[in-house]
């Protein structure tokens, strides 16, 4: 069994989806996580996720957006994961490669969104590019100053050393197709490295599609072949790489009982 931890279920249509699912289910994809990007779509997302019992929902503000509204309060943010289908926080972060918001207010989203992660008891998807020292920065300072809370780098495709300060400070690192790519080496390299109990994987769908599908819209279904990736440079069986997933994603998610 796989999970996928973090894929844009709404991005489909409503026909569309019924058939991502299916063809999910038969991949061995057990259960799905569909990721929050502003307040309003967030919002939408638990009548998604209650449509089928192995689909979860995260609420968030995406860097991208991060300038359209306000940013929003903790509390604010904190008090949309009382649904039971919510299981975390995000995806919030830095994206200094397209800066489509001023980095200013990235860096208060974040902060923001790390606070409601505390608040809620809940993990935080994080999104980082091109960002890492302002990530690690913000990350430390905000356990420095707030204390603990739980986080992952979603499709990770940054430093060694900003995996390295997250493992550090208690967060996971989940990896998507990118690692599929042929020259993806030093991520490969990265991934085989890493805590085994820090892993997860992703698709990120509809982006990113791993090989062979490079190119062609992605969906949850084609996380097995990241699966396999990860699992022959961890020296690990698929299923054995299954099982070690989904045991970091139970442990991560701790709402998704």
């Amino acid at each position: 069994m796989l999970i996928d931890s973090h894929c844009h279920l709404d991005y489909y249509t409503e026909a569309e989806r019924p058939e991502v699912l299916a063809r999910a289910a038969a991949a061995g994809v057990a259960e799905m996580v569909t990721i929050g990007t502003t307040l309003a779509q967030s919002q939408r997302l638990p009548a998604i996720a209650e449509a089928q019992p192995n689909l979860w929902c995260t609420v968030g503000v995406h860097p991208h957006h991060a300038a359209e509204a306000p940013v929003p309060s903790p509390e604010d943010v904190a008090a949309m994961t009382a649904h039971p289908r919510v299981i975390g926080i995000g995806e919030s972060g830095l994206d200094y490669f397209y800066d489509r918001s001023p980095r200013d207010v990235q860096q208060a989203g974040f902060r923001a969104h790390i606070r409601a992660a505390r608040l809620a008891g809940l993990p935080l998807a994080i999104h980082a590019r091109d960002a890492d020292g302002d990530i690690a920065a913000i990350l430390q300072d905000e356990r420095d100053t707030g204390g603990n809370f739980s986080f992952l780098l979603h499709c990770f495709s940054s430093s060694r050393a900003l995996a390295e300060a997250a493992v550090a400070m208690g967060g996971h690192v989940s990896f998507s197709g990118i690692l599929t790519f042929p020259k993806s080496h030093e991520l490969r390299e990265i991934a085989r490295d890493l805590p085994a109990d820090r892993l997860l994987v992703e698709t990120d769908a509809p982006y990113l599609a791993p090989v062979p599908f490079r190119g062609k819209r992605n969906e949850p279904a084609y996380v097995t072949h990241t699966a396999r990736v990860l699992a022959e440079v961890r020296g690990l069986e698929p299923a054995a790489l299954a099982d070690l997933t989904t045991t970091n994603f139970r442990r991560l998610f701790r709402k998704a009982a």
